[in-house]
């Protein structure tokens, strides 16, 4: 029986799938920190350790993700676009549209059944386009960032928030407070600015059925919902939405061991 094994560690958090064959033995994520080379030394630890395991026993290392190079023990590592696809569609081989909303950028890419990724594009250098976006909402209003999802489904009043800039929307969060806007209602208008950003970048790609939602972005309920109203389709999430690049990795690390076809 032979042992695969896919780590991703982005900018935010670090996450690691154990395959064994093609079936996912062990799953792991922590953030990131500064020490790209000690957390990718942790998600190994902790995933081998979990299924008893030795170093020894994995056929295949592969990294992506933004501290890619940092995987010292990698065998090779392919890029985040790449491994995005290849989770994707061995969770959901009906996707053909993926959107990942990271804490950097956001990356909408078309792919085929196969996983194959034929186009893509990433959000531009400011992360009001990312997930980061949510993350000032929530420092702001004194929230988790888990809440604020939730907290976005209940309200009342549309408020338009007006720049999608990360570096103004601390300020325009506190003015709009002062106005007395509701938290709900400015989280909702947090939301429908960031789902439109990502629409126009969706739209340069072009968008086919079936679409899926992956990355910090998948399990924001608000998120989802302003997207699906601005794109006016439905949106997928698959199980472990933070996981499907380092899926995809695990992928790759078994077909590059094992002979073709195998």
């Amino acid at each position: 029986m032979a042992f695969f094994l896919g780590i991703d560690i982005g900018s935010f958090s670090a996450k690691g799938i154990l395959l064994r064959d093609r079936s996912v033995q062990a799953s792991f994520s922590c953030l990131s920190g500064g020490d790209y080379r000690g957390t990718a030394q942790k998600v190994r630890d902790a995933l081998l350790s979990g299924a008893g395991m030795s170093p020894s026993e994995i056929s295949h290392v592969t990294a992506t993700g933004y501290g890619a190079k940092q995987v010292l023990f990698a065998d090779g590592e392919k890029p985040d676009i790449t491994c995005q696809g290849r989770g994707v569609a061995f969770l959901l081989p009906s996707a053909r549209t993926v959107i990942d909303v990271g804490d950097l950028y956001s990356k909408v890419l078309r792919m085929d059944s196969a996983g194959h990724v034929h186009n893509f594009i990433l959000s531009g250098k400011c992360a009001g386009g990312s997930g980061r976006l949510l993350q000032i909402m929530a420092k702001v209003l004194q929230v988790n960032l888990e809440d604020i999802g939730p907290l976005s489904l209940n309200s009342r009043n549309k408020v338009d928030f007006s720049t999608g800039c990360v570096v103004f929307s601390e300020s325009e969060a506190v003015s709009l407070i002062a106005e007395g806007v509701s938290r709900e209602d400015l989280l909702a208008g947090v939301h429908r600015a960031l789902a439109a950003q990502i629409h126009s970048l969706a739209e340069r790609v072009g968008i086919e059925e079936d679409l899926v939602l992956t990355g910090g972005g998948a399990t924001d309920a608000g998120l989802i919902m302003a997207l699906e109203h601005s794109l006016k389709i439905p949106v997928r999430v698959p199980p472990e939405p933070l996981f499907t690049a380092a899926l995809g990795a695990a992928l790759l690390a078994r077909e590059k061991a094992l002979p073709r076809g195998a």
